[in-house]
């Protein structure tokens, strides 16, 4: 990174971090209660139960709080299997340790309690429609309000050995795995006697979105600037990355000058691209592609697809081919007067009956139209259909390149770069996890970050 890079990067850093710190010390606690006050959920007449914490749940219970903060009629609980989110828009760089992990994961229940919600941690099991009650870790939670925020899961399309034999981007355990695996290679590669097989040194990520060239870039981050030092008997450029989509152009959501950008960007690193072209078959040491070539490799990483939680599966109600739940434009499943759903489990439509794209800016603002609809029907007023409004996309490929499209504005390069960073640091909800990744930017300057793997021994 350039001398006009870093220095514009310290002091965006460090006003964030200034103004975090602000925010810290002289705003108000804004609790709906305290600890002590808060009333028990089952106490409330009017049960809204959201399923999921992801963007769009954990929006959706934190509007619905702060919309009802001094009433007594509305209580909100929140069940998920884990007690954070995903920052999807940071996960990538966590492959390179350009952002911690724990800096990844939002934490939910500190969150939604203080903004007076109720949390569970817990597996859903089951629904009983006619009960109106759900099932998680075999207890039983009412509700009169029933909202669905399950999210997606990686989908396979039938592709044999994907689930064998890839690293599948799911969360944060997919980041972790990644990097686990380049530094394997390495050990690996620094170990052996003879000549090392192509297979062990080719990463082959499948997707073209922004997610694989997000992933893409970053795994070249982590072999030329952060492992290459530690490796110096390796040379980095045996390492080869292959970007496979089957698409024309990459990162097909955007405007074709950014494609373009993007392409050359990833020419400059070395990231060979190979587009109109699927992958037929996964194995240990190879990816089999639909044109009959093969791509030796034993580190294949999948970005290609999502379908909606395969949980959807187990409960009783009505599903498309994608196995998204049918909603109507209000948000509430087909059939169901009280049962909503939203985000990516979910085939959210407008009023003209437009697919909503399922992506955290439609699942944030899902979750603040599925609050508004919920308070509406509970006070007996006119429910809003939702009426999606895309703000743009931003993708960063590498420490000093994006391509952003923000309100029509399209751009790209270095200031592109800084503010994917400064938007993203923004809109993370934990302030420690804007602290402390503005903090780690800023040493990034001075120091290499350190890069472990840490095995299991038991």
């Amino acid at each position: 990174m350039n001398r006009f890079a870093r220095g514009a990067l310290a002091a965006l850093g460090g006003a964030v971090a200034a103004e975090t710190l602000r925010r810290l010390i002289f705003s108000g606690n804004g609790h709906r209660y305290e600890p002590w006050e808060r009333a028990p959920y089952r106490d409330f007449p009017n049960r809204v139960l959201i399923l999921g914490g992801g963007f769009a749940g954990y929006t959706a219970a934190k509007s619905l709080c702060r919309m009802t903060r001094g009433r007594d009629d509305v209580g909100v609980m929140v069940i998920s299997r884990e007690n954070f989110f995903t920052f999807w828009p940071m996960l990538a760089g966590c492959i390179s340790s350009d952002i911690d992990t724990n800096n990844v994961a939002q934490p939910l229940r500190r969150a939604l309690i203080r903004d007076g919600a109720s949390f569970r941690r817990a597996e859903v099991e089951g629904l009983d429609l006619e009960k109106q009650c759900v099932t998680a870790d075999g207890r039983e939670f009412p509700f009169e309000h029933l909202v669905l925020a399950l999210g997606a899961e990686p989908a396979y399309f039938g592709i044999p050995g994907v689930e064998e034999h890839a690293i599948s981007i799911k969360g944060i355990s997919a980041a972790e795995a990644i990097r686990n695996r380049v530094i394997e290679r390495y050990e690996e590669t620094t170990l052996a006697r003879g000549d090392v097989p192509d297979s062990l040194l080719t990463f082959v990520v499948i997707g073209g979105g922004a997610t694989g060239v997000e992933v893409a870039a970053e795994l070249h981050a982590l072999v030329h600037d952060i492992l290459a030092p530690d490796y110096p008997n390796i040379n980095p450029h045996r390492i080869k990355i292959v970007l496979v989509d089957s698409n024309p152009q990459i990162l097909k959501e955007l405007d074709p000058a950014l494609r373009r950008a993007a392409r050359i960007k990833l020419a400059a690193l070395q990231i060979e691209v190979r587009n109109m072209v699927k992958a037929k078959e996964i194995r240990s040491d190879r990816v089999i592609l639909s044109d009959g070539h093969e791509i030796p490799t034993e580190n294949a990483i999948w970005t290609a697809g999502a379908r909606a939680s395969e949980k959807l599966d187990d409960l009783p109600l009505p599903a498309d081919e994608r196995k998204g739940l049918k909603t109507d434009v209000l948000m509430r499943v087909e059939g169901h007067e009280n049962v909503w759903g939203i985000g990516d489990c979910a085939a959210t439509v407008e009023e003209d009956g437009t697919p909503v794209p399922p992506n955290a800016q439609a699942a944030v603002q899902e979750g603040k139209v599925v609050a508004r609809n919920i308070l509406a029907s509970i006070d007996g007023r006119e429910m809003r259909p939702f009426d999606y409004k895309p703000v743009g996309q931003l993708v960063e490929i590498g420490d000093n390149f994006a391509v952003n499209e923000v309100m029509s504005v399209k751009f790209s390069g270095l200031l592109a770069s800084l503010f994917w960073r400064a938007t993203y640091l923004y809109k993370l909800e934990s302030p420690q996890s804007r602290a402390r990744i503005a903090a780690d930017w800023i040493l990034d300057l001075f120091f290499d970050p350190a890069v472990t793997q840490i095995r299991d021994r038991t």
